[in-house]
This record gives C-alpha cells, structure tokens and sequence, in this order.
C-alpha cells in the first residue's frame, strides 16, 4: 500500500474511534435517567413506550435517506451533518417536561444516529479494505466504551444533578468534542462510498431475489438491537420497579450489559475470524437469550428476601446478553457489505433500516407489554428476539 495512503487509513482509524466513543456517550447519556425522566413527562411504562416510538421514526428515516446520500457524497459529510443534529436531540430530552418535547428529541435523536451510524459503519468498512485488516468489532467496542461510560457517569451523578443538567451537558460537550474527532475521517474520493471500481447499484429493489440475503441478515440484527434496546431503555426500569434498588444501582443492570459488549467487541474481531461471522452470531444469539432468560426468571422471585444474590444474578444475566450482543452488529455488517453488486453504503442502509427499527421499536412493544402484564414477563419478547437472532446466522454466507 502506498505510504501516505496507509497513514492517512491509519489516521482516520483513530479520528473513527473517537467518533464511535462520542457516538456511544450521546445516544446512551439518558439510560440511567430514564425512570426520573419517565416521571418528570407523567408518564406510565405503556405511555413511555408508545412515546419511544418517536425515535423510531427518526431511525428509519434517516436509515431510509443515509444509504443513497452515503452513495452520492461519501461518508464524511453525512458524519459531520449528524455531529450536529444528536446533540440537540440529547438536550431536547433532557429539557422536556412534556411529552411533545420528549416526543420531539427522541426524533431528532433516532434520525441523527441512524444517520451517522451508517455513515460511520460505510466509513469503516473502507477504513478495514485500506489497512487490509479486521477491525469492525473494535469500533463498535468504542461505542460501547461510550455507552458505558456515560451510564456509569448517569448513575453515580444521578443523586446529585438533575437529569436536565446531566444531559444538557453532555450534549454540549459531546458536540465540541466530535469536531476534531471529524478532520482526520477519510474524504469522499477515499472512502469507497461508490462501490469502488466494482459496478454497483445504488437502488435497490425492495423486495426481490437479488435483496432478499439482505432482509434475511436485517431480521437477524433486528432481532439482536430489540434485545440491546430492551436492555439499555427497561434493565434501570426492571431494577427499580420489580426488584427494588434505588439510583445508581437501577443502572448496574445496563452497565453490565455495556462492560460485557465491551469484552465481546475488543475480542470479536478475532472471534470473527476464527469461527466466522455465520457461528460467532449463532453462538451469541443462543447463550446470550438463555443468559438472561435464566437470570431474569430466578432473581426476580427472590429480589424481596435476597437481594444481593439477586442482584449479582440479573448482572449476570445481562452480562451474558452483552456478550452474546456484542459480534452482532461488525457481523451482520460485515456480511451486507460483501454482497455482490450492491453499493456497500446502500446495502449497510438496508440492514440498518430494518435493524435499527428493532432498537427503537423494540422497547416500545416492550412497554406495551408491560403495561398489560409486567415488566418481567414483557421481558421475553427481547429474550426470544435474540435467539431469533441466533437462528438468523444461516442468512450470512459462509
């Protein structure tokens, strides 16, 4: 590879971490405020649920637009549009007292990631064909990095600063934070955001034979990101209302989850080349939904008379679940991007559409479940999704 080539590839790794990291820090900052937040808009779990659809909406929208807009002007102008629309979308969350503003900066919110989350997994991929190495998994271990950072953060603050303060802040500095992260991304004519010298589309039927591995391996992920957001929108939720621990501890659930994808996504590049994307999600898909299926049926019983078993139980369990997460989403993209004769850009925004609805329609259809019966039991749609997951691994090539 050519010197210069090789160093500005190796430079916009780095720029992608950081943004990847920020990434993470934004759209993950209100997990461990979301039962006061819950309650500043007067809300009930199946309210806040129907209400979190709202960012589902702005994902699929911005999923829908990214793929032809990553196609026609490359990765790192849609990375730099999104820089600036999460932030405000986090702050909007933070400010609401009513739920129309909820409503809107969940939106906003939803649209943004979706957008940069493509853009940056489009810039990845050409980052991963320049230095000719396996690195997917380790950026997404930098946004989990970010998650669970923030979540952390949420938690211990949470007895100290009011919700509004945490988010507004962190979305300000977030915001200055991601400008440098941008310089050093690869410009459009580097970024292979056309499909490179290979003839690709950047329209893609619906529905079709030549599509249909791409529904297939969407299905799989959204299985995967339904679990994922069940566990970062209810876990604080679950421990406080169903096993009753306070602030701070509400968020140990998730920040389990977060440390364990961490663990996953910092190996998952060598687990993807040892057993390959097709086992690594089945493997993950099956222990990681009997993990937490198990944990949740045994410590919520005994959360009354024991509750620090309990507790290390349902940290287990959402432990395994990050685990089982984490390959997922490298592996599923990965596998998208290597389909022939389609633009990497607008095959990423296909499994991301029907993925990244599953984030953030997920924890609605789980409110609403809960709303009807309980929490717990609202909880085995997610586990059954993620060994949906699992079984969706034949879908990726072997």
């Amino acid at each position: 590879m050519h010197t210069e080539l090789a160093i500005r590839a190796a430079a916009a790794r780095i720029g992608l971490w950081a943004v990847f990291f920020f990434m993470g820090v934004v759209s993950m900052a209100w997990v461990a405020r979301i039962p006061e937040i819950r309650d500043a808009n007067g809300l009930n779990n199946g309210q806040l649920g129907l209400i979190l659809l709202s960012s589902t909406v702005g994902a699929v929208s911005g999923a829908q637009l990214s793929g032809r807009l990553i196609h026609t002007f490359g990765t790192k102008p849609l990375i730099a549009l999104s820089i600036f629309v999460m932030p405000i979308g986090l702050i909007l969350m933070g400010l609401s007292r009513t739920p129309i503003t909820l409503i809107f900066g969940l939106f906003i919110m939803g649209l943004g990631y979706s957008t940069m989350d493509i853009s940056c997994n489009t810039q990845a991929v050409a980052i991963e064909k320049l230095l000719q190495r396996r690195m997917m998994s380790s950026f997404h271990a930098l946004w989990s990095c970010g998650a669970f950072a923030t979540t952390v953060l949420g938690g211990v603050i949470a007895a100290y600063v009011s919700p509004r303060t945490n988010l507004v802040g962190v979305g300000i500095a977030c915001f200055f934070l991601f400008i440098p992260s941008l310089m050093p991304l690869l410009p459009p004519e580097l970024d292979d955001h056309s499909g490179g010298e290979e003839e690709t589309s950047a329209k893609i039927p619906f529905f079709g034979k030549g599509v249909m591995p791409l529904w297939g391996m969407g299905i799989g992920l959204l299985g995967g990101l339904i679990a994922e957001g069940a566990a970062s929108d209810w876990g604080a939720i679950l421990l406080r209302d169903d096993m009753g621990f306070g602030k701070g501890v509400n968020a140990s659930a998730f920040a389990s989850f977060s440390l364990a994808m961490i663990t996953a996504r910092f190996l998952g590049d060598r687990a993807l080349d040892y057993f390959g994307p097709r086992k690594t999600v089945l493997i993950g898909g099956y222990v990681g939904g009997l993990g937490l299926g198990a944990s949740i049926a045994i410590s919520v019983p005994i959360s009354d008379t024991h509750p620090i078993l309990a507790l290390i139980i349902i940290n287990l369990g959402f432990a395994c679940a990050g685990l089982g997460i984490g390959p997922m989403f490298p592996a599923y993209i990965i596998a998208a991007s290597q389909i022939p004769g389609i633009a990497s850009s607008v095959a990423i925004a296909r499994v991301g559409v029907i993925g990244i609805a599953g984030y953030f329609i997920g924890p609605s259809i789980t409110g609403a479940i809960a709303q009807v019966t309980s929490l717990p039991i609202a909880m085995i749609y997610p586990i059954l999704m993620l060994l949906l997951a699992g079984y969706q691994s034949h879908t990726i090539k072997r």
